[in-house]
C-alpha cells in the first residue's frame, strides 16, 4: 500500500489537538463515512495497422470519511483501490492496464488526507485532494481518478464572484494513465503530453503515487503548479471563468472561458460557449523548451424538451520551432475540449481542426432514469502533429453513452458505453489503426 501522510498534514492535525479532545470528539461524532464500489469491464478490438484484442476486469473505489466542523475546521480521509480480476493478465498485449494500478497490478492507497476551514465566504482546503479544474483534474474515466496534493483558498466576498488561489505541489495519477504509457519516441511523448499524461517514458510506475508535479511531467523535480482562477455568474445566463496555471520550470498556461445560455417561453433554450488556452514556456528543460500554443474553440447548442443537441468547432496552432510544434499540452489531466472524443484527444495536436457533433435524451418522461447519447468527432490534423512523422491525416471517433438508474436500487448506477475511432494512428504510406471498444460500468454510491 502506498501513500505516507505529509509533514504538514501531521503537523496540522498536532495543532487540531491542542484545542482539546472534547472538541476533537464531537467533530468525530458528527463524522460521516461515504463511498463508491466500482466494477468495470473493458473489451477492445483493433482493426487496421493493429489486430490485437484485449480486455480487462476490475473491482475497486473508494472509501472516504469527513469530520463534523468544530469553529470551521474539519478532517478528512480516503483510501482507494483497484483490484484486477481479468484473466488475462499474463497475456502479452492482451490485458488492458486501464483498469489496473502501477504496472497494471492491484492497487491501494490514501488518496485524499486534508485538513479543511472554513469562516463565513473563505474556504482552505489542504493536502491530498480531488481536483476538477479545467487543466489540471480527476479525469474519472477508467476505475480510479487522478489526484493531487495541493493548498487551495477560495473566497465569495465579491458578489457573484467566486476568487481562487491554489498551490498543488504533487500528482497521483489515476488509472487511464496507462493508457498513455510509452518506452520511447516523441510519438509517444507527444500524445501522451496533450491527452493528459505524463511525458516521462515509462510513466506507469506513477500510478496511484504522489509525484512531484515537475517529475511526473517532464522527470525534472519543479516548485509545483501556482492557480489563480475567477468565475464571474453576476449576469443572468453568463458564466465566465479565468484560470492562470504558472508551472515552475515548465509553462504557463492561461484558461478563459465564457458560457451564456437563455430560454424561451416555448421552451426551447438555446446556448453558446467559447474557450481559449495559451500557453508559452518559462524557464528551460528538455522536454517542453519554446512552448509556444494556442487552443480556441466554440460550441452552441439547444435544449429542447428532453433533448440536448450540440456542435463544437476548434483550431490548435502550429509553430515548427516549438516544442511538440506547438502542440497544446496538459500533463496533469486537465482535458476541457469542447471537441474531445471519449478516447480521440487529437484536438490539441499541433496545426488540428477539429469539429463535434453530439446529443442526449432522457427518457424520464417514459418513466424510466436513463439517458442515452451518441456523438461524432474529427480530427484534421496538419504535418506538424509529431504523433505521425511528416504526415497529415484526418482521424475520425463515433461513440455512444448509456446510463441507467435503477428505481429498486437506490444509489445504483449503471453505464454502457461505447467508442469507434478510425485512423486514430496512421501511417504515410496510408495504413490506419482503430478500434471498436466498450465498457460496462457499475457504480454504487453510499
Amino acid at each position: 500500500m502506498r501513500g505516507i501522510v505529509s509533514l504538514s498534514l501531521v503537523a496540522s492535525a498536532l495543532v487540531v489537538n491542542a484545542f482539546g479532545a472534547d472538541d476533537l470528539a464531537g467533530m468525530f461524532k458528527e463524522g460521516k463515512a461515504s463511498g463508491q464500489i466500482r466494477a468495470f469491464y473493458i473489451d477492445r478490438d483493433y482493426s487496421g495497422g493493429a489486430t490485437v484484442h484485449r480486455d480487462g476486469l476490475s473491482l475497486g473505489g473508494y472509501l472516504k470519511y469527513e469530520t463534523g466542523a468544530w469553529n470551521g475546521l474539519s478532517l478528512g480521509a480516503a483510501f482507494y483501490t483497484t483490484n484486477k480480476l481479468d484473466s488475462k493478465s499474463s497475456v502479452a498485449g492482451e490485458n488492458d492496464t486501464t483498469l489496473f494500478g502501477a504496472n497494471g497490478e492491484n492497487e491501494t492507497y490514501l488518496g485524499e488526507a486534508y485538513v479543511q476551514y472554513k469562516n463565513g465566504n473563505t474556504a482552505f482546503k489542504a493536502g491530498r485532494q480531488k481536483l476538477d479544474t479545467p487543466m489540471a483534474g480527476s479525469d474519472d474515466a477508467r476505475m480510479l481518478p487522478n489526484l493531487f496534493e495541493a493548498y487551495v483558498l477560495s473566497n465569495t466576498d465579491v458578489k457573484d464572484t467566486t476568487l481562487i488561489a491554489a498551490h498543488v505541489t504533487k500528482f497521483a495519477a489515476g488509472t487511464f494513465a496507462n493508457a498513455y504509457n510509452f518506452t520511447s519516441g516523441v510519438s509517444g511523448q507527444t500524445l501522451a503530453l496533450t491527452s493528459g499524461y505524463s511525458g516521462v517514458a515509462n510513466a506507469t510506475n506513477y500510478v496511484g503515487q504522489f509525484t512531484d508535479m515537475g517529475e511526473y511531467a517532464i522527470g525534472e523535480n519543479t516548485g509545483g503548479v501556482s492557480v489563480a482562477a475567477a468565475v464571474y455568474t453576476g449576469i443572468k445566463g453568463l458564466k465566465l471563468q479565468v484560470w492562470d496555471y504558472y508551472a515552475h520550470d515548465i509553462l504557463n498556461a492561461v484558461y478563459a472561458e465564457a458560457n451564456y445560455g437563455w430560454s424561451y417561453s416555448s421552451g426551447v433554450a438555446p446556448y453558446v460557449a467559447a474557450q481559449w488556452i495559451n500557453e508559452r514556456d518559462v524557464g528551460s528543460n528538455s522536454v517542453t523548451d519554446k512552448i509556444d500554443s494556442d487552443f480556441i474553440a466554440a460550441k452552441a447548442g439547444v435544449k429542447v424538451a428532453n433533448f440536448d443537441v450540440y456542435g463544437a468547432v476548434s483550431h490548435n496552432s502550429k509553430n515548427a520551432d516549438a516544442a511538440i510544434n506547438g502542440g497544446t499540452i496538459t500533463p496533469w489531466g486537465g482535458m476541457p475540449a469542447y471537441t474531445q472524443g471519449m478516447v480521440t484527444r487529437h484536438q490539441f495536436l499541433a496545426g488540428t481542426d477539429a469539429w463535434k457533433l453530439a446529443g442526449t435524451y432522457d427518457w424520464k418522461d417514459s418513466g424510466i432514469n436513463l439517458t442515452t447519447g451518441i456523438y461524432y468527432s474529427s480530427f484534421d490534423m496538419d504535418a506538424l502533429n509529431d504523433y505521425g512523422t511528416d504526415h497529415s491525416w484526418t482521424a475520425t471517433e463515433a461513440g455512444f453513452d448509456i446510463i441507467y438508474n435503477p428505481q429498486a436500487i437506490k444509489n445504483l448506477q449503471l453505464r454502457l458505453r461505447g467508442n469507434f475511432p478510425r485512423d486514430f494512428k496512421e501511417t504515410s504510406d496510408g495504413v490506419g489503426t482503430g478500434w471498436d471498444e466498450y465498457r460496462v460500468i457499475a457504480n454504487y454510491n453510499f
